[in-house]
């Protein structure tokens, strides 16, 4: 369901901003730290509980306030609200339609919303939680019993890992059971999903990059064993360090171009295209396997793009036929069409034209 209307409340530089969002294309304009990202920001909130720009939520609280809130209403059949709010020193607290979320992956469900902006590269450059985030956002749209086992999955780890850290040897072994029975159906949907997602991406990828590359799925632990031979072999590091070493939580999605790292071969402007294309295989694969019609956030979408790289990327965007909501510096950013609204930031204030 796309965004109707969207309400933000102390979020970085923006005091309060209302703003009802197209179906279809909604552009926000304005100068370099005006406010723009922010918004983006906000609507990011709403699907993921977090920002695609820190760690710290905290920091998205305008100075000298105490708590953010975000409001969005979704416009479908049925109508849904969704809220957020973020106070100093507490968790998020997230509602849908009325309701307390449990667990910001039921975010992801209700409000399917990724984003493209400019360190977009990190996805290919950096760790493999980012990698990991973004092959789970998929399974959880694609594969209904996913979340209860990665929530599962989570929970025992978190129970075996507090043993280890207490030294209780015969407590940590007793939740390997559990933690072998949700990884390991962790690692069989995700795989599926890589699997699926292999051609879109391969197409994508293509076009974008115009390179040959491949997407391994590594599951956390020696692949010539299974995960319950690999926790055994494990054990003594994990008891002497507290922590659980293998397993689903450490798992990756390596990309590889001739068979070597592309963080390693892949310039900058290369892993951008690549991080792009694995954003757009997503997004296409779940318009053809699924009802969903995901939002899609841009931010300043022709930054580091050339002309060719542009208008590939460009024609990629419009066979989406998707909520798309972009930033620019101009009021009118031609070659993604014509904005069906434009807001106008700047100093923090949102206004319509």
């Amino acid at each position: 369901m796309p965004l109707a209307e969207l309400a933000l409340e102390n979020i970085r530089c923006i005091e309060r901003a209302e703003l009802a969002l197209a179906d279809g294309t909604t552009l926000i304009r304005g100068p370099n730290a005006s406010g723009k990202t922010s918004i983006l920001e906000g609507i990011y909130l709403l699907g993921r509980g977090r920002s695609f720009r820190t760690r710290n939520t905290e920091r998205l609280i305008r100075h000298d306030n105490a708590t953010l809130r975000v409001n969005g209403r979704m416009n479908g059949v049925v109508d849904q609200r969704i809220r957020i709010s973020i106070a100093r020193g507490a968790p998020v607290a997230a509602e849908i339609s009325g309701s307390s979320v449990r667990s910001l992956a039921e975010l992801a469900q209700a409000f399917p919303v990724q984003v493209i902006e400019p360190g977009i590269h990190r996805l290919v450059e950096e760790g493999s939680p980012r990698r990991r985030r973004w092959l789970d956002w998929a399974v959880f749209h694609v594969e209904p019993r996913f979340i209860i086992n990665w929530q599962r999955y989570s929970r025992v780890l978190k129970q075996r890992n507090a043993a280890l850290r207490a030294a209780q040897t015969d407590t940590a072994r007793a939740w390997d059971l559990e933690l072998i029975r949700y990884g390991e159906a962790m690692t069989a949907e995700r795989r599926q999903l890589l699997a699926v997602l292999a051609p879109y991406w391969q197409e994508s990828v293509q076009r974008l990059a115009g390179v040959s590359a491949q997407l391994r799925y590594t599951p956390g632990w020696n692949q010539d064993l299974s995960l319950s031979e690999a926790l055994v072999v494990s054990f003594a590091r994990d008891r002497a360090r507290g922590v659980s070493h293998v397993g689903p939580h450490r798992a990756d999605v390596q990309i590889r171009i001739d068979g070597r790292p592309a963080r390693e071969v892949a310039s900058r402007g290369q892993q951008k295209l690549l991080a792009i294309a694995m954003v757009m295989a997503q997004l296409k694969m779940l318009r053809d396997r699924t009802d969903l019609v995901p939002t899609l956030l841009l931010d300043d979408p022709a930054a580091e793009l050339d002309t060719d790289r542009l208008a590939r990327f460009v024609a990629e965007v419009q066979a989406l036929r998707c909520q798309l909501v972009l930033t620019s510096l101009e009021l009118h950013l031609e070659s993604f069409g014509p904005a069906e609204r434009v807001f106008h930031v700047e100093h923090g204030r949102v206004k319509q034209g």
